[in-house]
């Protein structure tokens, strides 16, 4: 009988006929260490044929005899062909060391489990759940859950109004060109980020999931958002119009303006529900984890300025979240610097985007403090990059693509920002770490929004090479980094362009 491997024994036996047949002197290699640029070795490892500009069919058939002459090609041929590429190479090493085990975790992670559904409402999500554990440590709270929809609809109408603002402001610039371009692109799209959710709660504030539930469209949201984009681009060539031939647009067209807004107040309010007023009283219901029953009246604003409160400062062991700030590493500029975003925001009026860039051993030693002082920390990441949404892994060797044809990947993380090959995609929650002996983080235990399926009952873990690698941002609170860091949002930020990775929103 054929001799039976494991995937481990198959992938040594494969490793040990490449050492006996080494690859030929002009295979190109990539480097596998990501933080180390691709570069030759030396000169003599530089093409020496002359470039061809065109696809050679006789090279290509030369290229396919050559490929299926080894044997491990064919193998990867019947492996990989007829399946998901990242099932067959993922590495069992990662699965058994990237364990739900961690020596640092907040008592309060916050429970249940959310689901953003098929929606892009990841930084609502993560956001809320980071406020919630205030607010289930201020009323002794078994499980709770804050409306996103609320906010959604909200960012939704101050998205639409932050766009009409633009088209008048930009109504000079062409058309077709790059600015125009980038902001006709998405004009109300899900996404955020933590400085844009800080601008909603103190304008409209928080509200329970109870009292203004998610409807179909706020779980299924791209028939909403194509509907609004769709308009707001039409009224878009319609501002430009009339402000072409207008001396003073802003003096002349409000009404019109009115107008337009109105009608995407009018989808919203259709397909979200009409939500509380943000100045008006709600009284809200529940049992505490004691079963005891309460019931608390106060307004949307009321309610989220009780997190200020002495009380909820103190249940929450001393922090006050509306004072958390974004750190981020953006090791394409200058550590120290104040970054923002062109054009970037929600709220016409009050805070843009702000990222204090910082190297990772500073933001991670920032996160180990917070989750040591029992605080969760709203994160930003490239989710997709090496990660596994069904075992819930994000770790830089998951999948061994060297493995299944014969390359490496070697993009710095700077390199990938340059390229377009990564930015902020998914923000999610941190609640614990482990350490190693010698205090050095190990992995990450990651609360995310796509339910209990994903992942184990929803919970993830990072590693942190993963996290060197793919995370770009942490929330964290001001007492736990360096007056020097805390001074940086004093400076004047340094503006970074619309279509900037860095203004990818989660």
């Amino acid at each position: 009988m054929p001799e039976s491997l494991t995937g481990d024994q198959l992938a040594q036996r494969l490793e040990a006929l490449d050492n006996q047949n080494p690859p030929e002197k002009d295979y190109v290699y990539v480097k596998r260490d990501m933080e180390t640029p691709r570069t030759p070795d030396s000169a003599n490892e530089l093409p020496s044929t002359a470039w061809e500009p065109t696809v050679s069919i006789s090279t290509a058939e030369h290229w396919e005899k050559e490929l299926l002459q080894d044997p491990k090609n064919r193998l990867a041929l019947s492996a990989l062909c007829g399946t998901d590429p990242k099932q067959v190479l993922t590495q069992r090493s990662a699965t058994i060391a990237d364990t739900q085990n961690f020596n640092i975790k907040i008592k309060l992670e916050g429970a249940p489990i959310t689901n953003q559904r098929s929606s892009g409402r990841c930084w609502l999500f993560a956001a809320t759940n980071v406020f919630r554990v205030a607010i289930m440590r201020r009323y002794d709270l078994k499980e709770f859950e804050l409306s996103q929809s609320y906010l959604f609809f909200w960012d939704k109408l101050e998205k639409a109004n932050y766009f009409l603002e633009q088209v008048l402001d930009t109504v000079d610039e062409e058309l077709d060109g790059r600015l125009v371009q980038s902001l006709m692109a998405s004009p109300v799209g899900d996404g955020g980020q933590w400085d844009m959710v800080a601008n909603l709660v103190e304008k409209y504030g928080l509200v329970p999931q109870t009292l203004y539930p998610d409807s179909h469209n706020a779980m299924n949201s791209s028939t909403m958002a194509s509907l609004i984009t769709t308009k707001l681009r039409e009224d878009a060539l319609e501002l430009r119009r009339l402000a072409s031939k207008s001396p003073n647009p802003r003096s002349t067209l409000g009404s019109v303006k009115d107008k337009m807004m109105q009608e995407i107040h009018r989808i919203l309010t259709i397909m979200l529900g009409p939500p509380p007023s943000p100045n008006k009283d709600i009284t809200w219901e529940f049992y505490d984890k004691d079963d005891k029953f309460v019931s608390l009246t106060n307004s949307p604003l009321g309610f989220a300025g009780e997190l200020s409160s002495k009380a909820s400062i103190e249940a929450n062991r001393g922090a006050d979240v509306h004072e958390l700030f974004s750190l981020v590493n953006d090791p394409r500029n200058a550590y120290g610097d104040l970054l923002s975003v062109s054009r970037l925001g929600n709220v016409i009026g009050m805070r843009g985007v702000r990222y204090v860039n910082v190297d990772m051993e500073t933001m991670k030693a920032a996160c180990i403090a917070m989750l040591k002082a029992d605080l969760p920390i709203f994160f930003g990441s490239d989710v997709g990059k090496f990660s596994d949404s069904k075992s819930g892994i994000m770790d830089s060797g998951l999948i061994d693509y060297e493995l299944g044809f014969n390359i490496r990947l070697g993009l710095t993380k700077a390199q990938r920002l340059k390229t377009g090959e990564s930015a902020m995609t998914h923000a999610m929650v941190l609640t614990a770490v482990h350490l190693d002996g010698e205090g050095q983080p190990v992995r990450w235990r990651v609360q995310n929004s796509w339910g209990e399926a994903a992942g184990t009952k929803g919970w993830f873990v990072m590693s942190d090479k993963w996290m060197d690698e793919f995370v770009y941002q942490a929330v964290v609170d001001p007492k736990f980094v360096s007056k020097e860091i805390r001074d940086v949002l004093k400076k004047e930020p340094k503006m970074l362009p619309l279509w900037d990775p860095m203004g990818a929103l989660a």
